[in-house]
């Protein structure tokens, strides 16, 4: 990841320092173990090394598995990575765990402890698909300065944000001001 870290964003190191961001992604796969075993396999993505990683897997009954530790950058989407910790879930679509309650609501207090706990603004959770948008992202490499995937649209990351932010409000949990997406010519 240092090397990464060092060509993708300009960076000395591999650890994650200040996080402002939390990137939320569903794996496309219908268990943990096959994400498990992805990441495990640390294979080339997109040509490089390291593969992909999360810091958290959400499985479909809301079990909460952390893979990295939380000052280490993992490689779960472009251009965030030196500022975002990654929360994947387990389901073949965002829809879907939007209607697992269990899972659901795994994700949002993660997701809201997160915040918390980092003092992270809830305009920086963001859909994988969304980060093309985010006035945090960094991208050095030309080939992947565009490069995003399908995963948490914007219409879904709506609703999610929505239900974050009653939970904050139930908690009592600053979430900032809200979005101002830029447009990085993609």
């Amino acid at each position: 990841m240092a090397a990464y870290a060092k060509r993708h964003y300009g960076l000395d190191s591999p650890v994650l320092r200040h996080p402002q961001a939390v990137v939320e992604h569903f794996t496309a796969t219908d268990t943990f173990q096959v994400v498990w075993n992805t990441f495990a396999s640390n294979a080339p993505d997109l040509g490089e090394l390291p593969g992909t990683c999360a810091h958290f897997v959400v499985d479909t009954d809301g079990t909460i598995f952390q893979l990295v530790p939380l000052d280490l950058m993992c490689r779960h989407a472009s251009g965030m990575n030196w500022t975002a910790f990654g929360i994947e879930m387990v389901g073949q679509s965002d829809r879907e765990i939007l209607e697992r309650p269990h899972q659901l609501e795994a994700a949002l207090a993660l997701t809201l402890w997160l915040i918390d706990r980092f003092h992270i603004e809830l305009r920086n959770v963001i859909g994988h698909n969304e980060n093309l948008t985010s006035p945090l992202r960094i991208e050095k490499v030309d080939s992947f300065r565009c490069q995003t995937h399908g995963d948490w649209t914007h219409a879904d990351m709506q609703v999610f944000r929505a239900k974050l932010s009653e939970l904050a409000n139930q908690y009592d949990v600053p979430l900032g001001p809200g979005a101002t997406p830029v447009d990085i010519g993609c």
